[in-house]
């Protein structure tokens, strides 16, 4: 993990901005966080010292089932918030937060700043905003797993976790995440292979047509 500092902070503070989300500055204790794919943003039942803002990138949520079975449950993308259940709630069961690309994210020491956003109105409308959209997209994740194949599912999941255009998730995970048989997995991915949509090499995919993926993958939104 890298953290911003002089110039390089200065000028990506200037390029980007949160400023709107708040009614109250930030700039005085605020930090940007640079995180490579598969570094933790937070460690599993370890409460983060950080509210995060996603300003680049892509991150996955797991979590530990008390038979130590480790599941993938959902994603975060740019534009949404890390550490607000923490910062909402005295206890909270913190879960594993990772890395899945390049991630840049504004972190704001909650130490600081907890009593100010807790009391702010503009803050907490837009939080209460992402926090039903993102129950939305939970609850329609479980909905899909019935009403749509597991090709739609599977180019979703593929767009959502490739980086730099290369897909490389464990089929375990992913057999867990859309609740499918490992040899289901692999018939699709084979037939994506096929199609030209992607090509294997060794234990990653290349994706070859990502217009295509888009296209089974836009069928689960509209």
């Amino acid at each position: 993990m890298e953290i911003y500092k002089g110039e390089i902070k200065r000028n990506y503070m200037m390029q980007h901005s949160i400023a709107h989300l708040f009614s109250f500055p930030v700039e005085e204790f605020i930090e940007i966080h640079e995180y490579n794919r598969d570094e933790w943003i937070i460690q599993e039942g370890m409460r983060p010292d950080f509210l995060f803002y996603v300003m680049e990138g892509k991150a996955k949520i797991y979590i530990t089932h008390q038979n130590g079975k480790v599941s993938l449950i959902n994603f975060i993308n740019a534009n949404e918030y890390i550490g607000e259940m923490e910062l909402l709630n005295d206890v909270y069961y913190t879960k594993g937060i990772q890395a899945s690309t390049k991630t840049i994210c504004f972190a704001l020491p909650t130490h600081r700043y907890r009593g100010q956003l807790l009391e702010d109105a503009k803050f907490l409308r837009e939080l209460t905003k992402f926090l039903s959209v993102k129950a939305s997209v939970m609850a329609a994740k479980y909905s899909q797993s019935l009403a749509f194949p597991l090709e739609n599912r599977l180019a979703d999941f593929i767009l959502q976790t490739a980086d730099e255009g290369i897909y490389k998730e464990k089929h375990v995970t992913v057999c867990d995440y859309l609740g499918v048989s490992y040899r289901h997995l692999l018939h699709v991915l084979a037939q994506f292979c096929d199609n030209g949509y992607l090509q294997k090499e060794g234990r990653n995919y290349l994706i070859q047509n990502d217009e295509s993926l888009h296209e089974l993958a836009d069928v689960l939104r509209n």
